[in-house]
């Protein structure tokens, strides 16, 4: 799985800048590291009414890794007829709509493309139903499975609706909070199974509605939002983030704002500087990313080697809460100890164990402050020497791939990456240079 590293554009390195661009720049939403991530919504049809059904609709995050922060999920779709919304539980839509035409009961939405988002904390009892009111945050399925669902109830109606005539609804979007994802059509499926409180008895949903959306990087942003910097105990050279990896100062329509931290005032600075959320607000950085994960090699043992390994925020409008990253290298078949940090194999490509999870302890760094003096997490990784595959050369002790959050991070280029000294005295000598050095010894040896 190891790379090798050489001091000039090899067929292999270009190889390599070509895929990295194409699986960046790509609107495809296939991702390696977790090759089935997806967000199912089921729409489940529970009962029907005089003029129209009672559905639960629930989202169910599979992706390993990539999670839905605060301010939460919205979630969208266009009607197929004229349906109404006339009550919900659990949720709510973003907008009423114009229900003038309705004398009696006033519907809870009359528009023809409803935007639904989750419940806050705290919400009422009556108004609550399963997995519901979380603010629209949602797990991803490997740090924590039972909040990686969200549901809310949803009551139609359109006159003379039956299982004959009801029409699935078209055009699903879901934002988490922006753009990134996108929704294929619905389909009917077989209806879902509900096992009762008491465990005794099985019910079953009258239809069911599939939908299924993938994520996108590119789509969700048109630059990278973390790099990966480089150093080691072997060697002085601490190799950066590469430059503009995230945008260029100055360069607005690409990297948005920046703020330089010693500007006076700073926190009135930020403040007053609008409260986007999407469009972050970084430190001014060569690198300009929201997010820097360093990788430094740190001690070497007879049978073990160590890593410390520090993420720090560079994002002025963000604190990253339930933060992860996904870190691939070949020796995390052999990680021995993992301080303050929590951890979890990943396997995707079948038995071959070089994909780790990394996250945060609850209550204790799970939580990534905004740019600033505590704007960092940092933890060791312990590895176990296999001596048919360690090396310190070539650059085998770096990761692979790093995500932060599910985005991929811009590592640095193969032939920047710090080298042992015994490889790295090794200079290539050029046809320019052996002429000189030929031309100096005949003279030389002409005067002798």
């Amino acid at each position: 799985m190891g790379f090798s590293l050489l001091p000039k554009a090899t067929p292999c390195i270009l190889l390599w800048a070509l895929l990295y661009c194409t699986s960046f720049t790509s609107t495809d939403a296939y991702d390696p590291l977790d090759p089935n991530g997806n967000i199912t919504i089921k729409w489940d049809i529970i009962s029907w009414t005089p003029d129209g059904y009672v559905a639960v609709v629930t989202m169910n995050n599979f992706q390993q890794y990539r999670h839905i922060a605060s301010p939460g999920w919205s979630l969208g779709w266009t009607w197929a007829k004229k349906e109404v919304i006339w009550s919900m539980m659990g949720g709510q839509t973003t907008e009423q709509g114009d229900c003038s035409k309705f004398k009696g009961g006033i519907p809870h939405c009359c528009k023809k493309d409803p935007t639904v988002v989750d419940l806050l904390p705290g919400t009422p009892y009556n108004q609550q139903i399963a997995n519901c009111c979380k603010g629209g945050v949602l797990s991803s399925w490997v740090q924590d499975p039972t909040n990686a669902v969200a549901s809310f109830q949803v009551s139609v109606g359109r006159a003379g609706t039956t299982n004959k005539t009801v029409k699935v609804p078209k055009n699903f979007t879901l934002h988490a909070p922006g753009p990134g994802y996108t929704c294929g059509p619905a389909k009917i499926v077989r209806p879902t199974q509900f096992i009762q409180a008491d465990k005794r008895r099985v019910t079953q949903a009258l239809m069911t509605w599939n939908v299924t959306c993938t994520y996108s990087q590119f789509l969700a942003q048109k630059t990278p939002s973390c790099c990966v910097s480089l150093s080691s105990f072997y060697n002085d050279t601490i190799v950066p983030c590469p430059t503009c990896a995230c945008g260029c100062q100055g360069n607005s329509s690409l990297s948005g704002s920046c703020v330089n931290p010693n500007t006076p005032h700073l926190a009135s600075v930020v403040s007053g500087s609008g409260k986007n959320n999407f469009s972050p607000l970084v430190q001014c950085t060569s690198h300009m990313c929201p997010v820097r994960i360093h990788w430094h090699v740190k001690l070497n043992y007879k049978e073990y080697w160590r890593v410390k390994v520090t993420i720090t925020n560079f994002n002025y409008r963000m604190n990253y809460s339930e933060w992860n990253m996904v870190v691939q290298h070949p020796n995390f078949d052999n990680l021995t100890q993992l301080f303050s940090f929590n951890y979890k194999s990943l396997t995707p490509y079948g038995t071959i164990n070089d994909t780790a999870m990394l996250w945060g302890v609850k209550f204790y760094n799970d939580f990534l402050n905004q740019a600033g003096p505590n704007g960092n997490v940092q933890s060791e990784l312990l590895f176990r020497k296999d001596k048919a595959t360690f090396t310190f050369d070539k650059g085998w002790a770096f990761p692979r791939r790093i995500y932060f959050n599910g985005d991929n991070c811009v590592m640095p280029p193969p032939d920047a990456y710090p080298w042992l000294p015994n490889a790295g005295s090794r200079q290539e000598v050029s046809l320019f240079a052996l002429v000189i050095a030929s031309l100096v010894a005949l003279v030389f040896y002409a005067h002798a």
